[in-house]
């Protein structure tokens, strides 16, 4: 009995392995196209699979039934793995060619346009790409270094470049403009063997056509400090002006007066311009009129400032020069004389010589978080902000928080104000200008 079992079960296995095996959750058949008629076969599984094993099989070869091991289930996943694996197989095939096929369109041209066959092998061709690719990289990097390095030299010779700025320029204009002006103003008056002596020009009224300043109506005899009419320059027309014929010889022409409040000089940069306020009382003359002044000869500047306590001091400066709008009215101060201390120079921090004119509307001071024109309410020559400012509000009494009124700040006692207590402002202050070489 045993042997007939054995050569029913090896028919079984013989034949299940030409079988196609088609499963579903209970019965999987298994059928021979060829033997249909002849031999119907059935392979079952029993009962319920073991919960994480393996499911029993048996198969019926009618009229005879056999038992089958466990392990013969796993049939069906041999087949699954072996019909992957040809799909993969396959896969791989459609890649080497496609591989193989990009190689040869990646292969360097030849003659006549021609696509020159490799020689070696597939791996060869690869490598040799590589190579290229590589080398090719190499030498574009060398060329970004080099580039590199001469972006950084014209950067060095930029910065260089960059010393000679505008300020630069400013400079050297106005110092060849005072230079020109010393220069005519030494040649102005000398004269030929053949004109008179200095004596005999002097025993006599000089008669002008054209009076430049307050200087040359003294020259021929006014004594009196009332308005005139000036043309520093025949070019430009002339205007009228306030002449100071008292203080230190006179022929003083007054820039500036500061006398009771009447006129506000928080003003635009246009009105500080051309000018404004009452020549007879308070008023700022106007920066192109100054600038022609100080063109014309080579000045001196004299402040006379006095405070509510009657306390009257002055500054005098050996020169005084303003540029025109094109340098922002840059103003150039000499060398400094007085009783009042010079506030003009101060420090290095507060020093109003060769600055910018500022106004509130606009700002052209050192100041690099506002504008100190704004902030102080005037037009001046501020640096960060000041040291002085002649055109500050005029307060009639003393005052708190900014300090905006009219300020010198070298005056006695005016450091000793506590920052946040009353600060003094001033009763008059005025500004003159007169040629350097006047003689009274």
């Amino acid at each position: 009995m045993k042997l007939a079992n054995l050569c029913w079960l090896s028919s079984a296995v013989l034949a299940a392995q030409s079988f196609l095996v088609v499963a579903n959750s209970e019965t999987e058949e298994v059928r021979d196209e060829a033997m249909k008629d002849a031999c119907p076969v059935r392979l079952e599984s029993r009962g319920k699979c073991e919960e994480g094993g393996e499911c029993p099989f048996q198969v019926s070869l009618p009229p005879l039934t056999l038992q089958l091991p466990k392990q013969f289930g796993r049939i069906e996943e041999v087949f699954k793995e072996v019909q992957n694996l040809k799909e993969i197989v396959s896969n791989l095939k459609k890649c080497c060619h496609d591989c193989k096929l990009q190689a040869d369109d990646n292969r360097d041209p030849g003659t006549n346009g021609l696509l020159v066959p490799s020689t070696g092998t597939p791996g060869e061709a690869a490598d040799n790409r590589v190579r290229e690719l590589e080398n090719e990289v190499n030498k574009l990097s060398s060329d970004l270094k080099n580039a590199k390095e001469e972006i950084d030299g014209l950067h060095d010779r930029l910065e260089k470049l960059n010393l000679v700025n505008m300020n630069n320029i400013e400079n050297y204009v106005d110092s060849k403009v005072a230079n020109l002006t010393f220069v005519v103003n030494s040649l102005d008056g000398k004269c030929s063997s053949k004109c008179p002596s200095q004596e005999q020009i002097q025993s006599r009224p000089v008669q002008h056509l054209i009076y430049k300043d307050c200087s040359d109506y003294h020259a021929i005899g006014k004594r009196s400090s009332e308005t005139y009419r000036v043309t520093p320059d025949p070019k430009n027309s002339s205007f009228e002006v306030y002449c100071d014929m008292d203080t230190m010889g006179g022929g003083w022409t007054v820039v500036q007066a500061r006398l009771d409040g009447s006129t506000n000089f928080n003003r635009t940069w246009q009105e500080y311009k051309v000018g404004f306020g009452n020549l007879r009382r308070e008023f700022w003359l106007g920066n192109d009129k100054i600038h022609l002044l100080t063109k014309s000869k080579e000045m001196i500047l004299r402040i006379d400032l006095e405070d509510f306590n009657g306390l009257k001091l002055y500054a005098l400066y050996d020169q005084f020069y303003v540029g025109n709008e094109f340098l922002k009215y840059r103003v150039h101060i000499g060398n400094y004389n007085g009783t009042a201390g010079d506030a003009l120079h101060f420090s290095k921090h507060y020093n109003h010589d060769m600055k910018f004119f500022t106004t509130p509307d606009r700002d052209n001071d050192r100041y690099p978080s506002g504008n100190c024109g704004l902030f102080y309410s005037s037009g001046w020559w501020f640096d960060a902000c000041i040291s002085a400012n002649l055109n500050g509000k005029y307060y009639h009494q003393k005052y708190r928080g900014v300090r905006n009124g009219i300020f010198w700040g070298t005056w006695p006692g005016v450091n000793e104000a506590h920052p946040g207590g009353y600060k003094s402002s001033f009763k008059e202050a005025k500004m003159m200008i007169r040629p350097k070489h006047f003689k009274p």
